[in-house]
């Protein structure tokens, strides 16, 4: 008989760049140890998603509030801890880089690299009012459902 491959699932809830880091640093593990992985983004947890550049889509009123209320991309999510009002990500970044570490969009392109599945939560989406033209290319788009189908079968299950 042979072994059943290993999966991991994580839930990709917070916003803040420590976090997503830290989500993408254990996917990334995950996949390099042969499981297969799923990053299901829900809520603010999308933000790692999103484009840089602003998409020009047709919105209504709170959807834009929604849209320039959140950073875009992942390069531009606060800290969970000492924000400093922006000051705190340009600190770690500044440190990461002095140490050689991955940044979260480096992390993320890794991720694409080692097929981890990367899934946008749909019903978020249209709560939000975020277009699948404003977030990056590769993703997979689905709801709650699909999201307990593959933690059902999940050795690992992680709520970040």
């Amino acid at each position: 008989m042979s072994e059943q491959k290993k999966k991991t699932t994580i839930v990709l809830f917070s916003g803040e760049y420590d976090k997503a880091m830290a989500a993408y640093i254990i996917a990334n593990g995950a996949a390099a140890y042969d499981h297969e992985v799923t990053i299901f983004h829900t809520f603010w947890g999308l933000n790692a998603l999103r484009k840089e550049e602003l998409v020009p889509v047709k919105k209504g009123f709170l959807e834009n509030m929604f849209g320039r209320m959140m950073p875009r991309g992942a390069d531009k999510m606060p800290l969970s801890n000492m924000n400093f009002g922006g000051m705190g990500p340009k600190m770690i970044k500044h440190v990461m880089k002095k140490h050689n570490a991955m940044t979260l969009p480096e992390l993320i392109d890794m991720a694409k690299e080692q097929d981890v599945k990367l899934v946008a939560c749909t019903m978020t989406m249209d709560l939000l009012g975020l277009h699948k033209d404003e977030l990056v290319h590769g993703l997979d788009y689905a709801g709650v459902a699909a999201y307990l189908g593959d933690a059902e079968k999940g050795n690992v299950n992680l709520f970040i």
